[in-house]
């Protein structure tokens, strides 16, 4: 059983940038793919980026691509998730989850979900 636990929630201007991570326990934290999912209120929550168990191979949403990055370090069981150009869309709650096995967008295809970091961008 993982468990996962975000951090690095805040309240941020537009143009800012923001670092949020996610850390793991419970498990071999290189056997899983790692993904960033959000959700705003009132919106179904949606796939932001993924990163596979060897930090190689990355994909990103198109809202957030060349903006946000991912990665991942294995030593420390930690996802990371580094947001720039922060726009007032980007506010929601942020989800890591894990997955063993290939990366995916899909958000059925995840096993274990954190409880989510609030992200809020001020216009």
């Amino acid at each position: 059983q993982v468990q996962l636990v975000e951090s690095g929630g805040a309240l941020v201007q537009a143009g800012g940038s923001l670092r949020v991570s996610c850390s793991a326990s419970g498990g071999t934290f290189s056997n899983y793919a790692m993904g960033w999912f959000r959700q705003a209120p009132g919106k179904e929550r949606e796939f932001v980026a993924v990163v596979s168990w060897t930090g190689r191979n990355t994909y990103y949403a198109d809202s957030v691509k060349g903006r946000f990055t991912i990665s991942r370090d294995n030593a420390k069981n930690t996802v990371y998730l580094q947001m720039n150009s922060l726009k007032p869309e980007d506010t929601a709650v942020y989800y890591c989850a894990a997955r063993q096995g290939a990366t995916t967008v899909r958000l059925y295809e995840y096993d274990y979900w954190g409880q989510g970091t609030q992200v809020t961008v001020s216009s």
